[in-house]
């Protein structure tokens, strides 16, 4: 084993630990570089400064010349030179002042003109800001090479050169791997042949996750193989190969698709050095925002219904200027209902919104996607009326956002409810088993109607954080019907993209995997190998236990996903996309642009355009980097709750074996800071457990402490300033995501320590009674929770056959029968008739959706029997906000007379309307 074993293992194998942990650990030398200039421990510095340097060689900065420094002085024993440089090292690591400060890259922070190899030509200049990124170069050179070759790099910086960057040298393909997993930074990636295998270094977590995400390299060490597994890692960055072999054989071979260009040993290497430059430009151009800026210096002149486009009803004004002052300039100046002018028409797209969505479907994964500035719940819509008509059935979360059950109501489809494993203790609900979707295709098979089946309707991941293993269930449903459609709701999702591990759990991640199984010749005798396994009639016992193999000469792939930018990346509020992969696309593409008519504004906000052109730009360029703070967020949140002795006693964050039941845990994976637990374990139970828990999601348990979720979330937004959105009837969700830093989950410990404090003291002084007090609370919050409510049935006039297996309804006939006043009635939830009724009958009918928050999940639908514990439910519920129900006037119920008139009407049709009686 390597001298330097122990210490690689310790700092390559913690992926955990992220950007923010990088700078603990410089923070940590500088500690031990003071006790020693103190008169401390020598070898302790000496022992921290030789983990660093492992992880430091896959960083352009402090890069190799810095450590070289760091490393001589130390073996000089020059503390006080030690002290000095490792504090000024941590400090730019910390302000990132190192992208543009010449200083930082110097020894004694001279001139730049000290040391020129080293430096960007624009760093400590006054030119203009040029953007910092980093590229990798895979060689086979000697390390003792590696300074000059570095040289020979920066040598090619020129002035006019729109960004600069810092090349990162590697001679292995483990320490490629390694170099693009940990250094986010990076934006280009180039290989030369003739680099080995393994790492100067030893890391098995390291090579374990390597094994993973690609083939077996031992049999196939190529330049060409590296770039696949790279662009399997983070298929964003742009990847060059140079060869001295047959270039043009290598150019023409189809899995090259993979590099962005080849070029023939060196002779280009300027060539290369532009491409480089290209290719992160191509990244960084907005095209709709670039346009926006430049049509806002434009002296214009308005004649259209827009008073504030120019913003001289605003600066004008002795009234509303202030709004001006508040917003400045740029956003009036940046208004228009125009579509011409460098502008761009948002329903008909021809110009550079189209091309800022074609880079968002290249960013993303997808073959098209759809700008929508009216928020998911519009996407959702437009997604459900493109895709369903009439008649047509869809298999449907009952759980899901409200946008998909009206939109069910909008095309006349009807929907086939479904239902999530309960987690009764919290009041919330998890996610829909794969046994539970299958059986509801088998039973539309049994049926005859499997024809009618066309989509299944998904939420990935919950609102709780519970992710779908979408590839398992996109190729069993397909190996029951092939041409199925699939539309995930991934509102919360959409940072997941830039993360290697969430990526293929994301509906256009798992859709191109399942793309480049189909045209492996291994998947067509896997599957005939299963059919011949199965027999030709096998039970559908058989098949609700058997992991199903589709055809793939019979797929018809056809995914769509909505994702709310907004909510997991730098967008405005409403900012939403559409991603479509789908090989029929071209039989519904009219019928998107017709919903697209539907429900886009004529007047969408150009800033939310802008916005999410820009989103896309950050996440191509430094999502990896601010995913993976996300992530170091929550761990650090999760982390200092459970370790701290006062809040764990009160408060605790829910783990994956308190989000998911154990059955659909088959890794057995626990928690993300469990004992033993690191990226390979996360990453097995990410690729073979049925639900995973996203990171980011943190469900904090507050009943412990006596307060209901409510409660305490108004307790956290007036008094501390800190806001959430979802919460239970015992718990708030907290979210990590890229806006998040340390100081903000410093803030967060702080309150609940406080809280805790305040709680703690409280039972202290109040005596026995108040103890009583607060045990009998937190027993209602924690034991005496209601029963959650399943969806029972659409009454049998809303029913096309009342016999059948499956459970869909005419959900449009249902939402119009509330339009009809006289066919209504009221009833209250106390009211003794609903209990006789209940009994007796006849039929409690539900005439609207009824959704109380929380948990903000329908829980009646309109045409919906509502039976006992439906009843129960709503009566123990002590949430103010229930969407649908009045409790002045009660319950919203079609009456029996108005039934028995519908279920004349043939399957499909809508009830006519009467006037208010």
């Amino acid at each position: 084993m390597p001298k330097d074993a122990k210490p690689t293992q310790k700092r390559i194998d913690q992926f955990f630990s992220g950007p923010g942990g990088r700078g603990d650990d410089w923070r940590d030398l500088v500690e031990a570089a003071k006790a020693w200039a103190q008169g401390g421990d020598r070898a302790n510095y000496d022992a921290v400064l030789a983990d660093i340097a492992v992880t430091e060689e896959f960083h352009g900065y402090p890069g190799l010349y810095l450590m070289a420094a760091l490393k001589e002085a130390a073996t000089s024993g020059d503390a006080a030179a030690s002290l000095l440089l490792s504090t000024r090292i941590a400090q730019a690591l910390t302000t990132k002042s190192f992208r543009q400060h010449a200083g930082d890259w110097n020894v004694n922070d001279e001139a730049e003109g000290d040391v020129p190899d080293l430096l960007p030509p624009a760093f400590g200049r006054k030119e203009a800001h040029r953007p910092y990124f980093e590229t990798l170069i895979v060689t086979g050179v000697s390390s003792n090479n590696w300074p000059g070759l570095c040289t020979e790099w920066r040598k090619l910086r020129r002035p006019i050169d729109s960004f600069v960057y810092e090349p990162v040298v590697v001679g292995s393909l483990e320490d490629a791997f390694c170099a693009a997993v940990l250094n986010p930074d990076l934006a280009a990636v180039v290989i030369n042949e003739g680099f080995t295998l393994r790492s100067r270094h030893d890391a098995p977590v390291l090579r374990a996750l390597m094994a993973s995400m690609g083939p077996r390299m031992e049999s196939d060490l190529s330049a060409l193989r590296l770039a696949q597994i790279i662009k399997r890692l983070r298929p964003e960055l742009d990847i060059y190969l140079m060869s001295n072999r047959n270039v043009e054989e290598m150019a023409g071979n189809p899995e090259a698709n993979v590099v962005r260009r080849i070029f023939y040993s060196i002779e280009e290497i300027l060539e290369l050095h532009l491409c480089i430059l290209e290719g992160v430009q191509d990244r960084y151009d907005t095209p709709f925002f670039d346009n926006l800026k430049k049509y806002a210096q434009r002296p214009i002149g308005t004649f259209h219904a827009l008073p504030i486009a120019r913003g001289k009803s605003i600066f004008k004004s002795d009234w509303i200027r202030d709004m001006g002052e508040f917003y400045g300039p740029n956003l009036f100046l940046a208004e228009s209902s125009a579509t011409t002018g460098g502008l761009d028409s948002l329903l008909e797209p021809t110009g550079n919104i189209k091309t800022a969505q074609d880079k968002a479907a290249r960013a993303f994964g997808a073959d098209h996607v759809f700008f929508v500035t009216n928020g998911t719940s519009t996407s959702n819509k437009m997604a459900v009326q493109a895709l369903l008509g009439p008649g047509d059935i869809a298999i449907v979360d009952r759980n899901c956002h409200k946008s998909h059950h009206y939109g069910m109501v909008l095309a006349g489809a009807q929907p086939l409810y479904v239902e999530a494993f309960p987690m009764t203790e919290y009041s919330m609900y998890g996610a829909v088993p794969l046994k539970t979707i299958k059986q509801a295709l088998l039973h539309a098979k049994a049926d005859g109607r499997l024809d009618r089946i066309k989509m299944v309707d998904l939420t990935n991941c919950t609102f709780d954080g519970h992710i779908y293993n979408t590839r398992r269930v996109m190729e069993e449903c397909l190996a029951i019907k092939p041409n199925l459609i699939f539309l995930w709701d991934e509102a919360w999702f959409g940072f997941a993209r830039f993360s290697p591990f969430l990526r293929p759990r994301t509906a256009m991640g798992a859709a191109n995997d399942i793309e480049a199984w189909m045209h492996d010749p291994k998947s067509v005798a896997a599957y005939e190998k299963q059919q011949a396994e199965l027999g030709k009639n096998p039970s559908d016992e058989l098949l609700l236990k058997t992991r199903l193999i589709p055809d793939p000469r019979q797929i018809r792939l056809r995914v769509y996903q909505t994702n709310s930018t907004h909510k997991s990346m730098s967008a405005l509020r409403q900012g939403s996309m559409l991603f479509v992969k789908d090989v029929e696309f071209h039989t519904v593409e009219a019928q998107f642009h017709e919903a697209v008519f539907t429900h886009a504004s004529t007047s969408p906000n150009q800033q939310l355009i802008g916005s999410l052109d820009v989103a896309r730009r950050q996440m191509e360029l430094e999502g990896y980097g601010l995913v993976n703070n996300a992530f170091e967020i929550a761990f650090a949140i999760r982390q200092a709750v459970a370790n701290n002795a006062l809040i764990s006693k009160y408060f605790h964050i829910l783990g994956a074996d308190g989000m998911v039941p154990a059955q659909y845990r088959q890794t057995g994976f626990v928690d993300y800071l469990a004992p033993g637990t690191n990226w390979v374990t996360a990453l097995k139970s990410f690729q073979e457990d049925e639900f995973c828990l996203d990171p980011t999601r943190m469900t904090l348990v507050c009943g412990t402490a006596g307060f209901d979720g409510t409660q305490f979330k108004g307790i956290l937004a007036n008094k501390y300033g800190i806001q959430v959105n979802k919460t239970s009837r015992n718990s708030v969700l907290f979210q990590s995501n890229i806006n998040n830093t340390r100081s903000d989950v410093a803030h967060l410990i702080r309150v609940l320590m406080e809280i805790a404090s305040e709680v703690d003291r409280g039972l202290a002084q109040g005596g026995a009674n108040a103890r009583k007090t607060f045990e009998a609370r937190v027993k209602s919050l924690m034991t005496d929770v209601p029963d959650l409510p399943n969806f029972s049935h659409f009454h049998s006039s809303f029913r096309g056959d009342a016999g059948a297996k499956t459970n869909e309804g005419d959900i449009r006939s249902g939402f119009y029968s509330a339009y009809d006043a006289a066919g209504c009635e009221y009833i209250r939830l106390a009211d003794p008739e609903i209990d006789r009724r209940l009994k007796g009958g006849p039929d409690l009918v539900s005439a609207n959706f009824v959704i109380p928050y929380p948990p903000g999940f329908p829980i009646m639908v309109p045409g919906q029997v509502i039976t006992q514990e439906t009843i129960d439910f709503m009566r123990k519920l002590d949430v103010k906000e229930i969407h649908g129900y009045d409790a002045k006037e009660g319950l919203k119920l079609v009456r029996a007379e108005a039934l028995m008139k519908i279920g004349k009407l043939k399957p499909g049709a809508a009830p006519k309307l009467k006037a208010a009686s």
